[in-house]
């Protein structure tokens, strides 16, 4: 199999990726047309909208090329930028609907196919190849921040530039993902038949659904994702009333690098120690970690930001891969769609916690603790899940 080969789809799906990162941007929106709108309503959308783009673009990847399914996705998502830029006070359903419903599905079409088609080009180093992928995805918010700053004053600042700023992304995505998925494509029968699950040992999704171990990576994730959810959402916030309020914003940046390097180093170290035992670890040390927040203080918290990140970051390379070693390649994108259904529960139930708390704390973080401390139990739930996983008897599939 010649080099070029296998670098053509793997730099394409990265840079497909990285716009896919523009969720980490929303909270630039927020101070601008956003922010009067009811905003909130966008985040509860995209999350179930992605782990239905995901399933979708599992299933028209069963019947149509990678390249086929990332273009419908890319054309989802820029038509759901562009009907968001139409967006008033008056119409918010504009914004819901297109940044919200069209951009999640969009994304999660393209998010889990591209995923998918990587890890069969590189079936012996699945966890790298699928942590450099999924890092991508976290590196586009860093680099998409400035961007979309820089566009908002552009078009007039907020409250006004936001909605040329849509167009502006929605023609962008529709570009990068249109181009990328032209190189996108299946390797060889003999590429895929070295997998270590082998097609004809893959489990179709209603094999999987009826499938204890389906159930419990789903609710692992769901439970794994708790704390660096929590920190994502509210570095800011956490670092200003820890008395670090004129450098709050590097929390932003922080949880974003370290979330985008957890991927890539999770990931690889997956290859070596195992899909199960790395999360086993990683579930160990984010139990911890979420439990330090009430504790830590000064520039200190920069240090467990970044800790929480890296370690959440672990947890969306792993998943993946996982799936994949336990169901097989064949319907990987699908099947994992239904697994992030997991993170997908555990994304609406750690904002609704952490919102909850952060409006009791309000400037005395202390009384937002306990958030993070349920954080940790889920953790510490999620791990002994893991460790049951391995008493689980696999199913055998027929690769249909």
């Amino acid at each position: 199999m010649k080099t070029l080969n296998r670098i053509a789809p793997l730099a394409a799906s990265i840079a497909i990726q990285l716009c896919l990162g523009i969720a980490y941007v929303w909270s630039v929106f927020q101070t601008g047309i956003a922010g009067s709108i009811f905003s909130m309503i966008c985040v509860l959308l995209t999350v179930p909208a992605l782990t239905v783009g995901s399933i979708l673009g599992g299933r028209l990847g069963a019947k149509r090329s990678a390249r086929t399914v990332v273009i419908i996705g890319g054309a989802i998502l820029g038509a759901g930028f562009l009907l968001a830029s139409f967006v008033t006070p008056e119409t918010p359903w504009f914004l819901w609907l297109g940044y919200g419903v069209m951009g999640g599905i969009g994304s999660g079409v393209t998010y889990a196919t591209t995923i998918a088609c990587a890890q069969k080009w590189y079936p012996e180093k699945k966890g790298f190849v699928t942590g450099l992928i999924v890092s991508a995805l976290g590196l586009g918010g860093v680099l998409f921040t400035p961007i979309v700053e820089k566009l908002i004053s552009t078009f007039g600042g907020a409250q006004v530039g936001e909605p040329k700023t849509f167009l502006t992304l929605g023609f962008i995505f529709l570009v990068v993902c249109t181009a990328g998925a032209l190189f996108l494509k299946n390797p060889p029968q003999q590429a895929e038949s070295a997998s270590p699950a082998a097609p004809d040992d893959s489990l179709a999704p209603g094999q999987v659904l009826r499938d204890a171990r389906f159930y419990i990576i789903a609710a692992s994730m769901m439970l794994a994702c708790m704390g660096g959810l929590m920190m994502i959402g509210f570095a800011k916030p956490i670092a200003a009333a820890k008395g670090l309020a004129e450098t709050a914003t590097a929390g932003v940046l922080i949880v974003s690098m370290c979330n985008s390097l957890g991927r890539l180093v999770w990931g690889a170290v997956s290859d070596k120690l195992g899909r199960s035992g790395t999360i086993v670890l990683l579930l160990a040390g984010s139990g911890i970690l979420s439990a330090l927040v009430g504790a830590v203080g000064g520039y200190f918290i920069y240090a467990l930001i970044g800790l929480i990140g890296f370690f959440y970051g672990g947890f969306l390379s792993c998943f993946p891969s996982l799936t994949a070693d336990l169901f097989g390649p064949k319907h990987m994108a699908t099947n994992y769609g239904m697994v992030m259904a997991g993170f997908g529960a555990g994304a609406v139930a750690s904002s609704y916690i952490a919102g909850y708390y952060k409006n009791l704390a309000a400037t005395d973080i202390s009384l937002m603790s306990p958030a993070f401390y349920i954080a940790s139990g889920c953790a510490a739930l999620g791990l002994i899940l893991m460790l049951l996983l391995k008493k689980v008897p696999a199913k055998k599939g027929r690769g249909s």
